[in-house]
């Protein structure tokens, strides 16, 4: 996703996720602007998912926790851009938002 940005020479802040966890405060405001439950940023193949025993049906209360505590759970790239967020998958979907906010 970084180079696709890049390639199209657009100005971004990458938030490294790993080092800098979202707040359990910035997630609900994340699945806000998204508009969907916590478990559909659920990552399925993440080997903590696993590990925690999380089957993808618990509730945002149960999940964003988990999340803040253990970032690798949330699906990713997530676009950010003026109250709207967008999940990178496939990344075209941030260039999307962007040229969207644009017009």
């Amino acid at each position: 996703m970084v180079a696709l940005l890049d390639e199209q020479e657009i100005e971004y802040h990458y938030r490294e996720y790993r080092t800098d966890p979202l707040s359990e405060e910035e997630l609900r405001e994340l699945l806000s602007m998204l508009g969907v439950a916590a478990r559909e940023l659920l990552r399925r193949r993440d080997p903590k998912r696993k590990e925690l025993g999380l089957d993808g049906n618990e509730t945002d209360n149960e999940l964003i926790p988990l999340m803040s505590a253990h970032p690798t759970l949330l699906q990713r790239p997530i676009g950010v851009i003026d109250g709207q967020a967008v999940v990178g998958r496939p990344p075209e979907r941030i260039l999307d938002l962007v040229r969207s906010l644009a017009d």
